[in-house]
């Protein structure tokens, strides 16, 4: 079994910065990809940003040089740096980490709880 527990959220104005945290635990043997998606009230689940065991990131173009993805590959853990928040980034995030365990070549995936964030403009 995999948790995945998020923090950071809360509510800022618009401008400012706020720093997301994922940690995941369980008996993992290796994160592929850990990532942030984001779904606005009414609106579906949408990818944020992406970031690979080797560090490889990924992100949608509404948040390039605002967000960054970062990994603590030790700690299984994945942050999220948002600087210069506008109004649309208003959501709650999620975190997503592709996990495989020991003695599988299987991956799976599991989501963290949730966390809000609200951009005041």
């Amino acid at each position: 079994q995999v948790q995945l527990v998020e923090s950071g959220g809360g509510l800022v104005q618009a401008g400012g910065s706020l720093r997301l945290s994922c940690a995941a635990s369980g008996s993992i043997f290796t994160i592929n990809v850990m990532g942030w998606y984001r779904q606005a009230p009414g609106k579906q689940r949408d990818l944020v940003a992406t970031i690979t065991s080797a560090g490889i990131t990924d992100y949608v173009d509404s948040v390039n040089g605002r967000f960054t993805i970062s990994r603590d590959t030790a700690k299984n853990a994945v942050y999220l740096q948002m600087n210069s928040l506008k109004s649309e980034d208003t959501a709650v995030y999620y975190c997503k980490a592709l996990v495989r365990f020991y003695n599988s070549d299987y991956t799976y995936q599991y989501w963290g709880q949730g966390t809000q964030v609200t951009v005041s403009s």
